[in-house]
C-alpha cells in the first residue's frame, strides 16, 4: 500500500513537473512573440517616421526641381525670344525671305478606303517650333529622318489666331512705311486657302466661332484698319486672280457687268503695276473688306479633283493699299503727290458673277492728294507714302496622275504647274546671284517682281500635308521654303516718309 502511494506521488509530482515545464514554455514562447511583436511594431514606427521624412525630404526636393526645371523653361524661353528676334534682325538686314511652314492635321479624307492604311499614315511632325521632320521610308531600308528648319513651324493644334499673332508683326511695318507680301504655297489641299482665307463653312458659325476660324486675310485687315490713323490713313482693296497665266481683275466689270476683266502688267520706273486696276474703299471697317473678300473668293475659279473637292484653279492676290496724307487744319492750294498714268487697252473679258462692283468712290485712276499749309513760320510736316500689303494665296501644285483631271482641267494644272515652276526658279536665280532673273516666264512672277527681288518684307507660308500619301509633294513644298531661305535680296526700304522742313 505505502509502495502504492509513493508511485502515485511519483506520478502526481512528474505530472506536475510536465505541465509546470509545458507552461514556463509556453510563456516564454509568448515572450518572445511579444516581445517580437513589439520590435515589429517599434521597427515599423521607425521604418514610417524614417519614411515619412525621406517623404518629406523627395517632396521638397521635387518642388525644389520643379522650380528650377520653370527657371530653366522661363529662361529658354527668354533665350529662344532674344534669339528668334536677333535672327529676324539678321535675316531684315540680309534681306532674306522669311518662311514660316503649318503642318495640316490628318483629316477624314485621309482615310478613305480608296488609299491603303500607310498612305494614310503621318509622317511629318513639327518636332519644335522652327523645326519639321520627315520620316522618309523607303521598301527594305531603314526610315531617315529628313529635317528642316524655318523661322516659325505650326503644328495641327495651331489654331488660326496662333498662325496670324506670328505675321501680326508685318502690320506694323506697313504703317511703318514698308511694301509687305505674305505668301502661301503647298499643294493642293495642304490647307492654304484655309490659313489665308479661313474655314469654308464660316457661314454656319457664330459670330465668335466665325472671327476665330478666319484666315489671314481677313484678320490682316480687321488689325490693318484699327492699328492705322483714322483720319492720316486710308485702305483700299483690290483683287486680281490669274487663271491660265492671264491676269483679271475680280473687282472690274465690263459692258455687260460680267465681273473679271483681264488686265495687263507694265513695268514702271519705279514699280510693277496694273494702271486700270479697280479698287474698293474699305470705308475704315474690316467687314468691308471681309464681305469683298468673301464675295471675290466666290468668284474664283474651282475645280473638283481626287486630291481636292473644291480646289482653286488659279492664283488670288488680294492687296490692301494703305495711303498717308499729312493732316493739317490750315489748308491751301491743292498738290497732286500721286498720280499713276492710266494706259487703257482693249481688254478681252470673261463671264463671271456679278455680286460684286467697284466702288464708284475709287476709280482705277484715283488721285490721292496732298493739301500743304504754307506758314510765314518753319513748319515741320511729314511726306505722305503709300504702302502695299500684298496677301497671295497660291494655287496648288499637284501630281496630274494623282488629281485625275482632263480636259479644260488638265490645262489649269499645267499653267499652274508652270507658273509654280517659274516661282521656283526665279528664287533658284535671286538665291544664285545670276545676272539675269527670268522675271517675266509668267504673268504670276512678273507681277509680284516687287514683293520677291523688290525691297519689300517677303514671308512665304508653307502648307504641307502630313501623310505618307502626299510624301513627294510636300517634300517639294519644304525644299521650295528651303531654296526661299537663301535668297538675300536688297534689305526692305521705308517708302517716302522722311520729315521735310518747310
Amino acid at each position: 500500500f505505502l509502495f502504492s502511494v509513493s508511485d502515485n506521488m511519483v506520478t502526481h509530482i512528474c505530472v506536475f513537473d510536465y505541465f509546470q515545464c509545458l507552461g514556463r514554455q509556453r510563456h516564454e514562447e509568448e515572450t518572445k512573440a511579444v516581445t517580437h511583436h513589439q520590435l515589429q511594431s517599434d521597427t515599423q514606427k521607425i521604418t514610417q517616421s524614417a519614411l515619412i521624412k525621406l517623404l518629406s525630404g523627395l517632396r521638397a526636393r521635387v518642388a525644389a526641381l520643379e522650380r528650377s526645371l520653370e527657371d530653366e523653361r522661363e529662361n529658354c524661353r527668354a533665350e529662344r525670344q532674344k534669339r528668334k528676334e536677333l535672327h529676324n534682325m539678321l535675316v531684315e538686314l540680309r534681306g532674306n525671305i522669311r518662311v514660316h511652314c503649318r503642318v495640316r492635321p490628318v483629316l477624314p479624307f485621309d482615310h478613305t478606303d480608296v488609299f491603303s492604311i500607310r498612305s494614310s499614315e503621318e509622317v511629318i511632325h513639327a518636332i519644335s517650333d522652327d523645326t519639321v521632320m520627315v520620316n522618309c521610308m523607303k521598301a527594305g531600308m531603314l526610315v531617315q529622318n529628313k529635317m528642316f528648319e524655318f523661322e516659325r513651324v505650326h503644328g495641327p493644334e495651331d489654331s488660326q489666331d496662333v498662325v496670324f499673332e506670328e505675321v501680326k508683326s508685318l502690320l506694323t511695318s506697313l504703317l511703318d512705311g514698308y511694301n509687305v507680301c505674305i505668301m502661301a504655297y503647298g499643294q493642293t489641299g495642304s490647307g492654304k486657302t484655309h490659313t489665308m482665307m479661313g474655314s469654308q463653312f464660316l457661314d454656319e458659325l457664330s459670330g465668335t466661332q466665325q472671327e476665330a476660324q478666319q484666315g489671314i486675310i481677313p484678320k490682316a485687315a480687321a488689325e490693318l484698319i484699327s492699328e492705322k490713323p483714322a483720319e492720316s490713313h486710308t485702305v483700299e482693296v483690290s483683287v486680281l486672280e490669274v487663271y491660265n497665266n492671264e491676269v483679271f481683275d475680280l473687282l472690274a466689270r465690263d459692258e455687260r457687268n460680267a465681273a473679271g476683266q483681264r488686265r495687263d502688267v507694265i513695268t514702271t520706273r519705279t514699280e510693277i503695276a496694273i494702271p486700270t486696276l479697280a479698287s474698293s474703299a474699305t470705308n475704315n471697317t474690316a467687314k468691308t473688306t471681309v464681305t469683298t473678300t468673301e464675295l471675290v473668293q466666290k468668284l474664283r475659279a474651282h475645280c473638283p479633283t481626287l486630291v481636292h473637292t473644291d480646289s482653286s484653279r488659279s492664283h488670288l492676290i488680294v492687296t490692301l493699299t494703305n495711303s498717308s496724307s499729312t493732316m493739317d487744319m490750315r489748308r491751301s492750294t491743292q498738290k497732286e503727290w500721286w498720280s499713276p498714268r492710266c494706259r487703257r487697252a482693249n481688254l478681252t473679258t470673261r463671264n463671271s458673277s456679278d455680286e460684286l462692283s467697284a466702288s464708284p468712290a475709287s476709280s482705277p485712276c484715283s488721285t490721292p492728294s496732298l493739301s500743304p499749309c504754307p506758314s510765314p513760320r518753319n513748319s515741320i510736316s511729314e511726306t505722305p507714302f503709300r504702302t502695299k500689303l500684298q496677301l497671295v494665296d497660291l494655287a496648288g501644285s499637284e501630281c496630274v496622275g494623282m488629281s485625275g483631271v482632263s480636259g479644260a482641267a488638265l490645262w489649269e494644272s499645267s499653267c499652274i504647274n508652270r507658273s509654280l515652276s517659274a516661282l521656283f526658279d526665279v528664287l533658284g536665280a535671286l538665291a544664285e546671284h545670276r545676272p539675269h532673273v527670268p522675271y517675266r516666264n509668267s504673268k504670276l512672277t512678273h507681277l509680284l517682281q516687287d514683293a520677291i527681288g523688290g525691297d519689300a518684307k517677303l514671308l512665304v507660308m508653307l502648307c504641307v500635308s502630313p501623310t505618307q500619301r502626299f510624301i513627294t509633294e510636300s517634300l517639294q513644298s519644304l525644299g521650295f521654303g528651303t531654296r526661299a531661305r537663301q535668297v538675300q535680296k536688297e534689305p526692305p526700304r521705308r517708302k517716302n516718309n522722311s520729315l521735310k522742313v518747310k
